[in-house]
C-alpha cells in the first residue's frame, strides 16, 4: 500500500475519523454536498503526488482536498460514513477484507500503482544465510500477512500448503526447514524492527519513508507478475457513487503524466502504475472476496 508519514494535511483528521466511527455507515451527508464542490480524498501520510493532482484538478474546475490518515483502519470507515468522498491508500486484498469486516460496499474507481514488497535485513546479505530459528517480522493485518508469507514461499524460505489462498497465516506453512519464528507487527512498524530481527518483510513504500533503499532488499515480488494483481492499489469509492463524472475525472488526472511523474519523484521508483479498467478491478475484487468466504 501507499506510504505513511507523520505529517498531516488536515489537522482535524483524527477527530473526523473518530466521529466517523460513531456514524451509521449509510453514506449519507456527502462531503461536498450543498453548494460546496470540494472532493475530499483520504490518503496515507504524505502521498505527495496528490499535491500535484490538486493543481491539475483545478484546471478541470475541481477542488480536491487530500485528507491524511496515519492508521490504515480508518480511511474506509471514514469513506463509508461520508466524511470523505474517495480514498487512495489500499490494495484490493485489503479492501476485500475491510468490506467483509465492516459490512461496507466500497469498490475500486481506478488503479493507482502496485508497490512491491521485499525481504530486508541488517544482519545478512542473502537469504541462504538465515540461521536456524531466525526471526522474521511481517505485517500483522490479514491482507499483508498473507502477501508476506507468499513472498517467503516464492523466496523458498518456507513452503505453504498446496492451495493456500491469499490470506495465508503461519498455520498454512507446510515446511519451515529453518524453523523460522514469525513476529507480526503493524505494517508501518516493520522497518523499526530490523535491528531486533534477522529479517523483516516491508512494503517498499514504507521502506522508502524509513530511508531504506528498495534496491537493498534480499528478495522482491514482481509487480508485473499476474499473481500480484490482487495487490494493485486503487482509488476507492462508495459503490453507489462509482459512476460520478467528477470522480472519473480525478481517476483520469491521477493517471496523467504530471501526477505520475510526481509520484515517481517522491516514491523513489517504488511503485509501478497499472492501467486497469474499473470493470477489471471490480472483477478482481470479487475474485479476492470469494476467497474470504471459503
Amino acid at each position: 500500500m501507499h506510504r505513511l508519514a507523520p505529517r498531516r494535511r488536515t489537522a482535524a483528521v483524527a477527530a473526523a475519523a473518530a466521529t466517523a466511527l460513531t456514524v451509521l455507515l449509510s453514506g449519507c451527508g456527502l462531503i461536498g454536498g450543498g453548494d460546496s464542490k470540494t472532493i475530499k480524498v483520504g490518503v496515507s501520510g504524505d502521498a505527495q503526488e496528490w499535491d500535484t493532482l490538486v493543481q491539475e484538478a483545478k484546471k478541470e474546475g475541481l477542488d480536491v482536498e487530500p485528507v491524511s490518515f496515519d492508521d490504515y483502519s480508518l480511511p474506509n470507515k471514514a469513506l463509508a460514513a461520508g466524511d470523505i468522498d474517495l480514498n487512495a491508500f489500499q490494495h484490493l486484498v485489503f479492501l476485500a477484507q475491510s468490506n467483509l469486516e465492516n459490512k461496507t460496499a466500497i469498490v475500486p474507481l481506478s488503479a493507482t500503482t502496485v508497490v512491491p514488497m521485499g525481504i530486508y535485513s541488517k544482519k545478512i546479505t542473502k537469504l541462504q544465510d538465515l540461521k536456524p530459528g531466525a526471526k522474521i517480522a511481517h505485517p500483522d493485518d490479514p491482507a499483508n500477512e498473507g502477501r508476506a508469507l507468499h513472498l517467503l514461499d516464492r523466496a523458498k524460505v518456507i513452503e505453504l500448503k498446496p492451495g493456500t489462498g491469499l490470506y495465508a497465516t503461519p498455520e498454512d506453512v507446510a515446511k519451515n526447514p529453518k524453523n523460522i519464528t514469525f513476529t507480526a507487527v503493524n505494517a508501518q512498524q516493520t522497518p523499526r524492527l530490523l535491528p531486533d530481527v534477522d529479517a523483516a518483510i516491508i512494503n517498499d513504500g514504507v521502506a522508502s519513508l524509513a530511508k531504506i533503499d528498495a534496491k537493498s532488499a534480499l528478495f522482491h515480488d514482481d509487480p508485473k507478475d499476474p499473481a500480484i494483481r490482487p495487490y494493485v492499489n486503487v482509488i476507492a469509492v462508495r459503490e453507489a457513487e462509482k459512476d460520478d463524472p467528477d470522480f472519473a475525472k480525478i481517476a483520469k488526472i491521477y493517471a496523467s503524466k504530471p501526477v505520475q511523474d510526481a509520484y515517481q519523484r517522491f516514491a523513489n521508483g517504488t511503485g509501478v502504475h497499472l492501467n486497469l479498467s474499473q470493470a477489471e478491478l471490480e472483477k478482481e475484487l470479487d475474485r479476492v472476496a470469494q476467497q474470504l468466504k471459503k
